[in-house]
């Protein structure tokens, strides 16, 4: 379905639950999957409504939501469905995720106020894989009933694919195949018999009121329970101390042992062999999303997952011989390509860049620098939320314009392709001490797209090199951002 349709099928369910149709429907941020939200509303009634597609996902996703809130687990209640549509209604927790606050808190010392969010988590999960995979009818899983040999080799093959050969990283193929089955096969004698969220981690993880919510567990599956544990507390941007790491690790286990008999020492043992399954699994998402679809978010997580297998490397050893995986991985950590540029030369440079947002009706903006101008990117072909009428008189600034762009335009994509051509231009200017960049964005009005895709390459610019930036909004500034 367009946009139209979906948005026709969400309104006419929601007038369905809530007797008329919304007074407002926003586009949601997107996640990496192919799912769309949108936060529909009318008075005192809320939802978050989804379009998805893959139809098999969704009887899944919705088949677990009923038996998890029956159980009375933090889940989302589903309010009203349409599989033939693929669109349902679930209960709306905010905006707040558990990311959020990992943004919020920095990359100083790990706040305490945080570890006892974590604290909660973990407890909460203990009980939604015991109780919530007590009476789970796993016939409805999707595409795997279980996380058996077969999902292993399906993560273990996209890492090969899509990291190792693209990073460009040597192997012996048929040594690294014989200690991937070797290692999938130990990972399977542990006890694998409740139900495995897939992929827990920080932004499936809402906190409403202090307290935390899942959502987005359609993968789920029957498995280990320490692969959901190390998905958390491993993620490759957390930046979790290792202290804190086992602290966490021994509460999830004291929750646990209310609900199971629990042998600790075999738990850790399995533990850290499940860590480095889900790092492996990781690399494959980022070598397809960051080394093959150019997704910048994607790239920049890469050294943080190497910082993981790392530590695990170091620190761990498995009753299993896999020299060749072991190898690999040990190039991983030894490889300087994922090493990030080199931000205090960059910030000692000579090198200014200037990015302006402007409207082509008013033309491109002259290069006050003397040079003969820059960069000048058309932003027109990207679809412009300036069309609709909730969105006139926002700009790229304002959350729903920033929700719909990236919901229903490529400018992701848009953008994946500019710091590909622009990077190599700023390392050499920064080599070669040139004093003068200009970047320039445009659109029809520079008001919705110009300004989102200005404001994004400028972050990306100080975060990468750590330049000066001066960041202009033409159009905007003329008029004092009042549209």
């Amino acid at each position: 379905m367009n946009t139209t349709q979906i948005e026709a099928a969400l309104s006419g369910l929601f007038e369905k639950w809530a007797g008329d149709r919304p007074e407002l429907m926003l586009p949601l941020a997107p996640s990496a999957s192919p799912r769309i939200y949108y936060r529909l509303s009318r008075g005192d009634k809320t939802a978050v409504g989804a379009y998805n597609a893959d139809k098999k996902e969704n009887i899944a996703f919705l088949h677990f939501s009923k038996h998890f809130k029956e159980k009375g687990l933090p889940v989302p209640e589903i309010f009203a469905e349409d599989l033939e549509r693929s669109v349902y209604l679930q209960e709306d927790f905010g905006t707040t995720t558990l990311y959020s606050y990992l943004l919020q808190a920095g990359s100083g010392p790990f706040p305490d106020y945080l570890v006892r969010i974590y604290k909660k988590v973990v407890e909460k999960l203990a009980v939604l894989q015991v109780q919530g995979g007590d009476g789970l009818d796993y016939g409805v899983c999707y595409p795997r009933a279980a996380f058996d040999k077969q999902s292993m080799l399906w993560d273990f093959n996209t890492f090969k694919y899509y990291f190792l050969k693209l990073a460009k990283i040597p192997f012996h193929e048929e040594a690294l195949e014989d200690d991937m089955h070797r290692f999938a096969e130990y990972l399977l004698t542990t006890d694998c018999s409740h139900f495995m969220f897939r992929d827990f981690q920080t932004r499936n993880i809402m906190i409403k009121n202090g307290e935390p919510f899942f959502i987005d567990y359609q993968g789920g599956r029957k498995g280990a329970l320490q692969y959901d544990l190390a998905s958390l507390l491993y993620q490759a941007k957390a930046n979790i101390p290792n202290d804190i790491r086992k602290d966490l690790v021994n509460h999830y286990l004291d929750a646990l042992e209310k609900l199971v008999p629990v042998d600790r020492e075999r738990f850790f043992e399995y533990f850290y062999g499940y860590v480095l399954m889900r790092s492996i699994q990781t690399f494959g998402t980022y070598g397809f999303r960051g080394l093959f679809e150019h997704k910048e978010y994607f790239i920049k997580s890469i050294p943080f997952a190497i910082r993981n297998v790392k530590w695990i490397l170091g620190n761990t050893a498995f009753p299993v011989e896999m020299p060749e995986l072991k190898k690999v991985l040990r190039s991983i950590v030894e490889s300087k390509r994922f090493e990030p540029f080199d931000k205090i030369k960059a910030a000692s440079s000579l090198l200014h860049v200037t990015v302006n947002s402007f409207s082509y009706k008013n033309g491109v903006p002259e290069d006050a620098s003397g040079h003969g101008g820059g960069f000048v990117f058309d932003c027109r072909s990207i679809h412009n939320p300036g069309r609709y009428g909730p969105y006139k008189r926002l700009t790229g600034r304002d959350e729903p314009v920033i929700n719909f762009l990236k919901q229903h335009s490529h400018i992701a994509e848009f953008l994946n392709h500019i710091f590909l051509i622009v990077d190599p231009a700023v390392e050499n200017y920064i080599e070669r001490s040139f004093t003068n960049l200009t970047v320039n964005f445009g659109c029809t009005g520079g008001q919705h797209r110009s300004v989102y895709a200005a404001d994004q390459f400028a972050v990306h610019v100080r975060e990468k090199y750590g330049v000066e930036v001066k960041l202009t909004h033409i159009e905007q500034e003329k008029k004092d951002w009042k549209n």
